[in-house]
């Protein structure tokens, strides 16, 4: 496996941030600094690796709110999601007070993120996939060589994400998992937003919200 990764998580809602890296290259990227900056800095030199990019699946609070100061921090830019979450960064003031975060200041992506796109992390390659529903602009980040995948709060182990939030819409985000990442393979290790990581094929065959052969009640 090329791509390493170690999660760390931050901010009350336990996050799952990740730091992935090239174990050729050294070369990292950060995905969804929701926060607890100084912490990250830390398990930063631990790894002793060289990040290069930030990386966001979506706009909410808890995966972007430490991503200006850490960004400032490194001197590195900030990539993703897709510009349809571009409201959802014009409000991080209303979201930090919202859930009673500290302040985050608003700002904006280096740059927006398309499906297809690919973005390199040393030699290690990560497909973007755009996949709304728990947002309108969430994207995935998936390693295909490594059978790895980064979700966000498209999907989680046993559950999915919500979609009572501004803009998100449960038949979109149904659709986003079976028809777009299912079909990327049952082996594919994810990482999702919160809690413990899956495979795409546990979640097919026992998740109850996208099994292929949904449970009579």
């Amino acid at each position: 496996m090329a791509l390493k990764f170690e999660i760390v998580p931050v901010t009350p809602f336990q996050q799952n941030c990740s730091i992935l890296w090239c174990d050729k290259t050294r070369d990292a990227a950060i995905i969804d600094p929701g926060g607890e900056v100084s912490l990250l800095q830390k398990k930063i030199e631990q790894l002793n690796v060289n990040i290069t990019q930030i990386l966001l699946t979506h706009g909410h609070l808890d995966h972007v709110g430490g991503t200006h100061e850490l960004a400032n921090r490194l001197k590195i830019p900030v990539v993703g999601p897709h510009v349809q979450d571009a409201f959802l960064f014009q409000s991080l003031p209303e979201q930090s007070e919202r859930f009673g975060f500290p302040m985050a200041t608003i700002f904006e992506p280096d740059q927006w993120l398309n499906e297809g796109d690919d973005i390199c992390v040393g030699e290690s390659q990560l497909k973007v996939i755009h996949a709304p529903g728990h947002t309108p602009g969430h994207i995935v980040f998936v390693c295909l060589e490594d059978k790895c995948a980064w979700v966000g709060d498209v999907l989680f182990h046993g559950s999915i994400g919500r979609t009572d939030f501004p803009r998100g819409d449960h038949k979109t985000l149904i659709a986003s998992i079976k028809n777009k990442l299912f079909p990327l393979g049952d082996e594919i290790v994810f990482v999702p937003g919160h809690g413990p990581n899956s495979t795409f094929g546990h979640e097919r065959k026992h998740n109850p919200y996208v099994a292929d052969q949904m449970p009579i009640w």
